[in-house]
């Protein structure tokens, strides 16, 4: 689940991500999540994946996903790089990804749908709401797409600071909303491409994209749990949470964005999901991570314990450190 919904995939392959080699990028680093509306077709995600490369910049991270018909890339490097990564992003996602023709689970309002550039300590924030902004301003001025701030740190209008502000209503009445003028885009042209949506664009600290699969739950039951979890449900803090059925998956899915893991950990998230599934007589299954995840999220607590079956050193932000120049 990249930003609910900013990043939300699962059990998908992806092409391999850069290997850990000898650092090739200095300090200062500069880390995005940028999240595309292609998790079906491995030769349009490579072509994505590479459009990302350059020097300077390491893919670190590709999640993707076919049933959300999406897929959270996790990028670092040079801050100016970075700028130039995610405007190449941008570009092929633009030439590539057709929203008149998407079908899929996740919500979405652009074909590239988010690209955050994420703060990895507090002292971070400036350097990262600087390339955010950048980014922003060419999205707008050379590929003519949309630009949406939402964050903390950058949201123009205080009742529109999250994705689903713009997404809830679906990317017709969005159209309709910026049509009218009701919603005014930060960047690029007062209306939505026509085949590539608007681009939502932040600059925010480490969140943590987490999934809890129900084998035996129908939506409706995927959806009560999330709505009970989810902070704006009276739920637990910084929680934003979807409830899906994912048809290739055969089973329904609890996909979920920690937003401030020191408040919410996964642990937390994790019981709560198992609690509310309890109570309606449905299992929990298996949990999965989407991208990597901060150490300090997990609290000590052990993958088991999280139910995630595939985890290992690499999952974790800091293990990619060394290789980018920075002390982890």
């Amino acid at each position: 689940m990249n930003d609910i919904g900013a990043q939300g995939e699962a059990q998908g392959s992806a092409p391999p991500v850069d290997a850990l080699e000898t650092p090739l990028v200095p300090s200062p680093v500069a880390c995005a999540v940028p999240n595309v509306s292609e998790g079906q077709d491995p030769d349009r995600i490579a072509a994505l994946v590479a459009a990302c490369r350059a020097p300077g910049v390491r893919v670190l991270d590709v999640h993707s996903d076919p049933d959300h018909h999406r897929s959270a890339l996790t990028l670092a490097g040079d801050p100016i790089a970075l700028e130039e990564a995610l405007v190449a992003l941008a570009g092929e996602c633009v030439d590539l990804i057709d929203l008149r023709r998407h079908r899929g689970a996740h919500p979405r309002i652009g074909a590239l749908d988010v690209a955050p550039v994420v703060a990895l300590a507090p002292e971070d924030m400036a350097l990262a709401s600087e390339v955010a902004l950048a980014v922003a301003g060419r999205l707008g001025a050379e590929l003519n797409l949309p630009v949406f701030l939402y964050g903390d740190a950058l949201s123009t209008d205080p009742e529109r600071t999250r994705p689903h502000h713009f997404r809830g209503g679906g990317l017709d009445w969005l159209a309709e909303e910026v049509a009218a003028g009701r919603i005014v885009p930060d960047r690029g042209p007062p209306r939505l491409h026509p085949s590539a949506g608007a681009v939502l664009v932040a600059a925010r600290p480490p969140l943590v994209a987490w999934n809890v699969w129900l084998p035996d739950a129908s939506l409706t039951e995927a959806k009560v749990i999330a709505a009970r979890v989810r902070e704006s449900g009276g739920g637990l803090p910084g929680v934003r949470a979807l409830g899906l059925y994912l048809p290739e998956a055969g089973a329904a899915q609890v996909s979920m964005n920690l937003e401030d893991y020191r408040l919410t950990p996964p642990r937390a998230a994790v019981e709560a999901v198992r609690a509310e599934a309890a109570r309606l007589g449905v299992t929990a299954g298996e949990s999965e991570l989407v991208g990597l995840i901060p150490a300090a999220a997990l609290a000590g607590e052990s993958p088991e314990a999280l139910g995630l079956p595939r985890f290992g050193p690499e999952c974790v932000l800091e293990a990619q450190m060394p290789a980018l120049g920075r002390a982890a």
